[in-house]
């Protein structure tokens, strides 16, 4: 396994987390993507923003530059999905298109496969 990960990001999504790395002033912020046990599908998705990279975690790429890491385990079920940011009326969130989902809750938060 390379140590870049085949998970892409969207045009809306780079540019959120973009903000907000500026918006904490920190230009060593990561997004770290994880997936845990749980939600009403199965699976859970998490998002947290930190600085700590492990020598295990995959490298999330965005236009040559490192946006966000995610670690093996989450990343076996994640292989080949899309980071949106979704803006409507309900609210504001960043959202996974996993193509390795075969059903997911109707908030979209968690999944099964």
């Amino acid at each position: 396994m390379t140590n870049q990960a085949e998970i892409t990001i969207s045009l809306k999504a780079k540019l959120q987390l973009e903000k907000l790395v500026a918006a904490a002033n920190n230009q060593n912020i990561l997004l770290r993507i994880s997936v845990s046990g749980g939600g009403c599908s199965g699976f859970q998705y998490h998002f947290d923003f930190n600085e700590t990279q492990t020598t295990t975690d995959l490298k999330i790429i965005a236009d040559n530059k490192l946006v966000g890491v995610i670690d093996e385990n989450s990343y076996n079920l994640l292989r080949g999905s899309e980071i949106d940011y979704v803006d409507e009326l309900g609210g504001s969130y960043f959202k996974i298109n996993n193509p390795n989902a075969t059903n997911s809750c109707g908030c979209g938060s968690s999944f099964s496969v």
